[in-house]
């Protein structure tokens, strides 16, 4: 059985920084794209940044400069620095894996940016 479980999620100052982690079992990550997604209530899911086997990496524009994500194969993890949190931060972040057709989802860790 494939899981994929995030952490690291927490309430955090405008400006502040957390550390996503997302730990996956059932699979290899080496061969997969590995992704963070967001989504806030009230609003359409959305990519922030993902990573292809080979490391290259897109991130969404509202990131760029702030977030970073990277992969540990040999710790089958994907993690998401986020530095310089913003309100619009604020959502439930997903952790994604996907090589071709096949497609797993964790079930998030929420992330709140408020003074």
């Amino acid at each position: 059985q494939v899981q994929l479980v995030e952490s690291g999620g927490g309430l955090v100052q405008p400006g502040g920084s957390l550390r996503l982690a997302c730990v996956a079992s059932g699979i290899r990550i080496n061969m997969y794209t590995m992704g963070w997604y967001r989504q806030a209530p009230g609003k359409q899911r959305e990519l922030v940044a993902d990573i292809t086997s080979g490391s290259i990496i897109n991130s969404a524009d509202s990131v760029k400069g702030r977030f970073t994500i990277s992969r540990d194969n040999a710790k089958n993890t994907v993690y998401l620095q986020m530095n310089n949190l913003k309100p619009e931060d604020t959502a439930v972040y997903l952790c994604n894996s996907r090589f071709g057709v096949i497609n797993y989802w964790g079930k998030g860790t929420p992330v709140t940016v408020s003074s």
